[in-house]
């Protein structure tokens, strides 16, 4: 008997403790998601853009090309500048650079605010 008393009362504890839980509020959580991403998507976007931009105070200042920071930079905003690298075609390499990887650090600033704004929306926060 005794038992059995031992085993009803800890089934009962059992039941206890999941009844008190706490409900989950979905909406709440989803937003701090949608958050987080958002935060994750407009810092993305201002670090290709701040690479960008470095690119160009690099050429216009006539860094050398040879040094590794500078190569770094100039290989990773060939990559970012998307299609922007030849959208203007001046006769001065410096305007040309100025001008087309500036376009495309704006972009991605602008795409990524964009974006960061949908997913908040979407996530259910403001």
């Amino acid at each position: 008997m005794a038992e059995h008393a031992e085993s009803s009362a800890s089934s009962e504890d059992t039941e206890t403790r999941v009844a008190r839980r706490a409900p989950v509020d979905w909406r709440r959580a989803g937003g701090k998601v949608a958050n987080a991403v958002a935060s994750i998507v407009r810092w993305v976007g201002l670090v290709f853009a701040a690479i960008l931009v470095i690119h160009v105070i690099f050429t216009v200042g006539s860094a050398n090309p040879d040094n590794g920071i500078v190569s770094f930079v100039h290989s990773w905003a060939d990559g970012l500048a998307l299609g922007f690298s030849d959208l203007f075609t001046p006769t001065d390499a410096k305007l040309r650079v100025l001008v087309n990887f500036g376009i495309a650090a704006i972009f991605w600033l602008v795409v990524s605010g964009i974006l960061a704004k949908v997913i908040r929306r979407v996530g259910g926060s403001s």
